[in-house]
Order: structure tokens, then C-alpha cells, then sequence
């Protein structure tokens, strides 16, 4: 797990004037799920064509198991499997027949085990304009998988998808994950970075903002948390500070402060609520969310 599978090394990628990637580091370890992040415009589609070998860099390296994707196309192919956002293929197309056209351009002579891994035998004969969301995904996966890749690149895999078919894909991530294939996966979706990365990257502005676990990530800027407090008097009254806690908003029948000493804020709200004679009925401590400290780091740089 320790080894790197990719590596991304001051990175620049332009567009005449325009810098869409600028000195970007990015380091991915086999086995790993690692999730890019950034707003629109950020420099995270540049950076897998890049890695793709799709855009030719302007400085900086690229390796990706072993291979450099301007120099290594050939040996990248076969080590490298892709599933874009955009993926599509003629409306008029048997599945059986893409699979077997994607099969034939990597080698393949044959790819039931495929077929049969991804059980879609039944879909073998019919056109792929005639396929639901959930399995036109279903069939990208398999064919960005079907040359047994070390490295597979998922450029939001469960955009549009409903709740059933996200969960689908999800345990087919996790499971190519504990086959030891290595997942770059490009999402907006904060539940599904929560769920399925090992570390993330938030890129803006074509720099990387921050780099590590969910929870580095969420540690790693405003230290603040949350705390959400409701009594069954109403002793505590709304936009009083306590102590360090900062008073933030009424809630639901919730109270809520923001403070960097959890532990002698709720001692001195707990001391607070019992002096004047109530109880506590619910209370809730909580860290930011992914999505709070990306919307923090975002706002920070256009800020």
C-alpha cells in the first residue's frame, strides 16, 4: 500500500494565456481509492487527460505504473483503464458487440469472465440506446476494466444515477478496489468520497489545496466544530456566547455554537443548563463535513 502507482510532479498544462494546471503534485498509492475533488474549472478533467495521455503537458512529470502516457502510449493502454463522464457509443450498437469492438482493441480474444463478473448476459443483445443510465454506467465500468488495468480512472461515475443504482456502483468500486486495482476517481458527490476514498485531493485553481484522509482533509483548515444543544426548559437563550463557544444559529429547537475547546465549552454550557434547574435533552457534537471544509477552501482562495 505504500507504493506509488501515480505520480504527478509540478504539473502545467495551458491554454494559450490561460494556466488551467499549474505546478500540481499529486501522489497516488497502489490499492488505493483517491478521490479529486475541485469546483468547475479547476484543473481536475485537464489533469486526467493528461494522465490519460489524451493532452500533452506543458512541464512537469507524469508516471503512471511506470509509464510515461506522452512516451509509453502502447504500454499505458494495457495498464490503464478509463471511464468518462462524457463515455458514450452509438445508440445503435449491441452491447456484446462494444464489448467484444473494446475487447479486439486491447488483444482480447474472448471476455466471458468479464461478461459473467459483470452479469450482463442478458443485456449481451441489446442496443445501447436502448440501455437505462444505471446500465450504460454498469457496461462503462466493464469496459474501462476489461484489459485487467493496475489503474482505473472514474470521471463522475455516479452522475444522474438513482439511489439504488449509485449503491450498485459503489460495491463494484469496492470491490475492484479489493482486487488491488488502484481508483482515481473524479467526483462531486461529498457522500461517495466519504464512503469510498482512502485520501483526497482538492485542487483549485489548478494548485493542490490540500491533500490526505477525510478526516485530515476535514481537520486541516477552520478548527472550529459544532455544537448543538437543546434543553427541555429552553434555559440557554439564542445569540448568547458561552465561554469560547460562539453562538450561530437557532435550528429546529437547536441551539448551535461554534468552539475550538470542545471540552471546556460543553463543561461550562452543561454547568449552565443544571444552574438553572433544566435537563439536557439532545446533545450533538460535530466536526465540519467534507463538503464544509471544501466550501471553506474555496472560498478562501476566491476570497
Amino acid at each position: 500500500m505504500d507504493e506509488s502507482i501515480i505520480l504527478i510532479k509540478g504539473l502545467v498544462k495551458r491554454y494559450g494565456s490561460f494556466t488551467a494546471v499549474n505546478g500540481l503534485d499529486i501522489e497516488v498509492k497502489k490499492g488505493e481509492v483517491f478521490g479529486i475533488l475541485g469546483p468547475n474549472g479547476a484543473g481536475k478533467t485537464t489533469t486526467l487527460e493528461c494522465l490519460e495521455g489524451i493532452r500533452k503537458s506543458d512541464g512537469g512529470k507524469i508516471r503512471v505504473a511506470g509509464c510515461d502516457p506522452e512516451a509509453d502510449e502502447r504500454k499505458l493502454r494495457n495498464k490503464l483503464g478509463v471511464q468518462l463522464q462524457s463515455s458514450s457509443l452509438p445508440d445503435s450498437i449491441l452491447v456484446g458487440e462494444a464489448i467484444s469492438l473494446i475487447g479486439a482493441w486491447h488483444g482480447l480474444s474472448e471476455c466471458s469472465k468479464l461478461i459473467k463478473k459483470f452479469r450482463i448476459e442478458n443485456l449481451l443483445k441489446k442496443q445501447y440506446g436502448k440501455l437505462s443510465t444505471g446500465q450504460k454506467r454498469h457496461l462503462h465500468l466493464a469496459l474501462a476494466l476489461i484489459n485487467n488495468p493496475d489503474v482505473v480512472v472514474l470521471d463522475e461515475p455516479t452522475a444522474g444515477l438513482d439511489v439504488q443504482s449509485r449503491a450498485q456502483l459503489h460495491e463494484e468500486i469496492l470491490s475492484i478496489k479489493s482486487q488491488g486495482i488502484t481508483v482515481l476517481l473524479a467526483t462531486h458527490d461529498m457522500a461517495e468520497v466519504e464512503k469510498l476514498c482512502d485520501r483526497i485531493a482538492i485542487i483549485i485553481h489548478g494548485r493542490l489545496a490540500v491533500c490526505g484522509t477525510t478526516e485530515q482533509v476535514k481537520s486541516a483548515g477552520n478548527k472550529q466544530t459544532s455544537i448543538r444543544l437543546r434543553t427541555n426548559k429552553g434555559s440557554l437563550l439564542p445569540g448568547t456566547n458561552i465561554g469560547e463557544a460562539k453562538f450561530i444559529k437557532t435550528k429546529e429547537g437547536y441551539l448551535e455554537w461554534k468552539s475550538e475547546d470542545i471540552e471546556s465549552s460543553i463543561l461550562e454550557m452543561l454547568k449552565k443548563v443544571k444552574d438553572a434547574g433544566d435537563t439536557i435533552e439532545d446533545l450533538r457534537v460535530e466536526r465540519p463535513t467534507i463538503e464544509e471544509r471544501f466550501l471553506e477552501l474555496v472560498e478562501g482562495v476566491e476570497n
